[in-house]
């Protein structure tokens, strides 16, 4: 062989080799990015150590892909200045766009496409065996990276933008959410379990204010009373905690509980007129009525408390929130074997709803899958006073968003009942499209 073309052959081989390499670091992007986090988890937890290096890689991506970026640059860049240095030594000036066109096919079949599309076929083994590879590579490129952020980080900061850490947990949730919604299935038990996740998901969404019990339809006690008045009215009560006023509702003194009342009634069976109510219940918790339900929820277990009293902004009382409220915003109402599970809710034998006013338009849509909006309205009686922009009278019926309120009964200026009328199913459908 001619000793001129030793040089040639030298310089194809290392562009062969460097191919190779870019091929590595694409495969290796691919399938890190791709395996199965659960399984890596599982593998992890068996003792495989390559595994535990996959989930280290996979907790600080930004470090693994400047790493992999990096590399994979440096190598390609090598590569197409050896071919356009072999291509121009051949082929004069014309060597530049001999070169362009070569490197590109090469670097596109076999640095990205064919490495990426073997990794996405067997992405967790691929991954468990380039992961110490690319650890060792994240560690001795982290100093060369770091800088990399930092520079890009000021120039994004100088055209006024910042890569905020919000956006990423926005996209975080977006992908949970996408991700439940492919949770295929027409079981019950499915459906289910997609209801308590996306609930989960909207806790830090939602305010208190959309699931109190009103203070209309608080059981309370009032120490003015008789207190073998008030023991009655804890007996005949299915609650364990009361809340206690003086005088006036909005002067809550205190919550009471069951279990020292009847400790005390037991202690004092001859002479339930010694009892000191106040003296036996606990001081009142209040908690605004912006307050989130993921917030709410935090706060009930810092404080090991149940029970919170709600106020709004002047400080009056607007309602109570308790642990189980929360909790059945996430696994729904817990009933007997009823059609039907929303409290103040009938189904009537013509498919129409009985409805008290109090109840939530979240439980309504949560539990038939209905569309009425409850952004400017908690309950269902807030929608129709919403809607209509007055105070109804007894028989009067209204058409909102496809469905029927016929309003049934009325205590003073509040809607107590009404008849509500769902769209039909064919209806139903041409809104949504």
């Amino acid at each position: 062989m001619d000793e001129s073309w030793t040089p040639l052959l030298i310089s194809g081989g290392i562009v062969f080799f460097l191919l190779l390499i870019s091929g590595f670091f694409s495969g290796s992007e691919t399938a890190l990015t791709a395996s199965s986090r659960p399984r890596m988890h599982q593998l992890a937890k068996n003792g495989d150590k390559r595994a535990k290096t996959v989930i280290g890689l996979q907790e600080r991506k930004d470090r693994m892909i400047g790493a992999i970026l990096l590399g994979n640059n440096l190598v390609n860049i090598l590569a197409s200045a050896l071919t356009t240095s072999l291509f121009l030594s051949l082929f004069g000036e014309a060597g530049v766009a001999y070169a362009t066109l070569v490197m590109t096919a090469l670097v596109l079949i076999f640095a990205e496409v064919l490495p990426k599309t073997w990794a996405l076929t067997k992405p967790d083994s691929m991954a468990l065996m380039v992961a110490p590879i690319m650890n060792v590579l994240t560690t001795l490129f982290a100093p060369i990276t770091a800088t990399v952020h930092l520079i890009v980080r000021a120039t994004l900061h100088l055209f006024g933008l910042k890569l905020a850490d919000e956006a990423n947990e926005e996209h975080k949730e977006e992908e949970l959410r996408g991700a439940i919604e492919l949770h295929e299935g027409s079981e019950p038990e499915v459906k289910q379990e997609q209801k308590m996740l996306r609930s989960i998901l909207d806790l830090d969404d939602v305010d208190i204010s959309d699931i109190i019990t009103h203070r209309s339809n608080v059981v309370m006690l009032d120490l003015s009373d008789p207190t073998l008045v008030n023991v009655d009215k804890v007996l005949d009560s299915t609650f364990t905690r009361i809340p206690l006023f003086e005088n006036d509702p909005d002067n809550i003194v205190g919550v009471l509980h069951a279990k020292p009342l009847l400790r005390a009634v037991r202690a004092h069976q001859n002479s339930l007129e010694s009892i000191d109510l106040k003296e036996l219940s606990s001081d009142p918790w209040y908690v605004p009525e912006t307050t989130t339900l993921l917030d709410q929820l935090e706060a009930f277990r810092e404080r090991k408390e149940h029970f919170a009293v709600v106020v709004d902004e002047y400080g009056s009382f607007m309602g109570i929130i308790t642990l189980e409220d929360i909790l059945e915003e996430i696994v729904g109402e817990i009933d007997d074997e009823q059609d039907v599970t929303v409290k103040g809710v009938n189904m009537l034998s013509d498919g129409r709803y009985w409805i008290d006013g109090t109840v939530t338009l979240r439980d309504l849509n949560r539990e038939f899958e209905w569309g009425l909006p409850d952004d400017d309205a908690a309950t269902v009686a807030g929608l129709i006073l919403y809607e209509s922009r007055t105070i109804p009278v007894v028989g009067q019926t209204f058409q909102f968003f496809g469905f029927r309120f016929e309003i049934t009964e009325r205590e003073g200026n509040r809607i107590k009942s009404l008849i509500l009328t769902p769209p039909v199913e064919e209806e139903a459908e041409e809104e949504k499209d």
